[in-house]
């Protein structure tokens, strides 16, 4: 029993910065999938691994979003993030500025 509560205790008390790190694995992870481990795209998929600046990539989710460029399921995908997510992307993604 001690054993399981230090362990919830050493989880837990990484406070915000481990909850940050667990939030953009889990991001970046969504983007995996389709994109592929570094981003790089491919099989028709395009590549988000520093093709864009970070106010390219922000601008292109929010298009995404708002169904005013064109996809196939990115439309859908976009209306899933919050604006601070984003912006957690482009940081993995975009060109180095």
């Amino acid at each position: 029993m001690r054993i399981r509560f230090a362990l919830c205790l050493l989880l837990f008390s990484g406070g915000p910065a481990f909850a940050q790190a667990t939030d953009t694995a889990l991001l970046i992870g969504g983007c995996q999938g389709c994109h592929g481990v570094n981003g790089q795209g491919g099989h028709g998929i395009p590549s988000i691994q520093a093709a864009h600046s970070r106010d390219e990539f922000i601008a292109m989710m929010r298009a995404f979003s708002a169904n005013e460029r064109p996809a196939t399921v990115m439309g859908r995908i976009s209306r899933g993030y919050t604006a601070e997510q984003i912006a957690i992307l482009s940081a993995h993604y975009a060109r180095p500025q």
